[in-house]
């Protein structure tokens, strides 16, 4: 078992100043009671603790299709990271676990959350549907139990065994992409380095290089379900991140526009660009979930000859500068 902490340098904020956060925030709201009145505003309060912007991650009363059919509001949902179910002081917690859960149904497959956290004002529990740990506290012993929600920061620590059936699982789902894309033509070089700007998007927003989920969200609020229009998408996106900002148009799309320039040779290179269908683009999420929990370099090594194997690696030693290993 090895546990791995990746640390987002450039954003994070430090721990002692969550903590002075998660203290004033406890002061703050030690004596509310009405779900309705200061639901919103309290959880504004507690992104904040963790320096993040709730408006900009998570949305409030997202619409869903519960499985009797029926509409059903989650009260906050984070899509892929966590679901917040929010009740009035006193209610039962039990209950709003229960509502929570009955939403999955209507949710899609990377939209559904890691964490649960139901709360009542006065007292929260967050379940950890990966570990299958459940934690409870009170407001007032908050700034005892941050650490819980390092990932909010961008903090994030993961645990898992070389052989862990889902890693090897996930791994094989980013193979059968690269298998996808020989078989339509798009081989060799061309196809190595690709895989390789994919594997560094896709841990760059769980690091700190991007945003939280800024590049997650271009993907899923910008192209089609059926694939369609990844491939433009993503060409467009390996196009910006070798553009130094001044040099960017002026009337580039701002999602795109909001991505840092990422000096080096990574996206110099142009390349062809690629063609994805329904079935690759699933391919291609389900890799996703798996590399924003935790990255085997072995797993991946046998899709690249030796000289892109050791190219990830670099990637990798660059974009978790501050790691813990045991």
């Amino acid at each position: 078992m090895r546990s791995l902490t990746c640390i987002s340098v450039s954003h994070a904020i430090s721990w002692n100043e969550i903590k002075d956060r998660a203290l004033q925030f406890s002061r703050e709201w030690a004596d509310e009671c009405s779900e309705d009145a200061e639901a919103k505003s309290f959880w504004d309060g507690f992104f904040n603790i963790f320096g993040v912007s709730r408006r900009r991650i998570a949305s409030f009363e997202q619409r869903v299709k519960q499985i009797d059919g029926r509409a059903g509001y989650i009260d906050l949902l984070w899509k892929g990271k966590l679901l917040v179910e929010h009740k009035s002081r006193g209610k039962s917690l039990d209950r709003a676990h229960a509502q929570a859960t009955d939403y999955f149904h209507g949710l899609k497959e990377r939209e559904l959350p890691r964490y649960v956290l139901v709360c009542d004002f006065a007292r929260f529990r967050l379940y950890d549907l990966e570990e299958n740990e459940q934690h409870d506290f009170l407001l007032s012993e908050l700034v005892n139990h941050v650490h819980l929600f390092g990932f909010m920061a961008g903090y994030q620590t993961v645990a898992y065994k070389e052989q862990d059936p889902i890693n090897i699982k996930a791994a094989e789902r980013m193979g059968l992409l690269h298998d996808k894309l020989k078989t339509i033509g798009y081989d060799g070089h061309a196809l190595e380095v690709y895989l390789v700007r994919l594997v560094f998007c896709l841990f760059a927003e769980h690091t700190g290089i991007f945003e939280v989920n800024q590049f997650q969200d271009l993907i899923e609020q910008r192209t089609a379900e059926d694939g369609q229009d990844l491939a433009q998408w993503l060409a467009h996106c390996f196009e910006v991140l070798n553009t130094a900002h001044e040099k960017r148009f002026t009337l580039l799309d701002p999602q795109l526009a909001a991505f840092r320039y990422i000096n080096g040779q990574l996206f110099a290179e142009h390349l062809p660009t690629a063609a994805f269908d329904r079935k690759c683009a699933s391919f291609y999420w389900k890799g996703a979930l798996w590399i924003g929990g935790g990255f085997h370099l072995q797993s991946l090594a046998r899709y690249f000859n030796q000289s892109w194997t050791l190219k990830i690696a670099v990637i990798w030693a660059h974009i978790t500068p501050q790691k813990r290993i045991s």
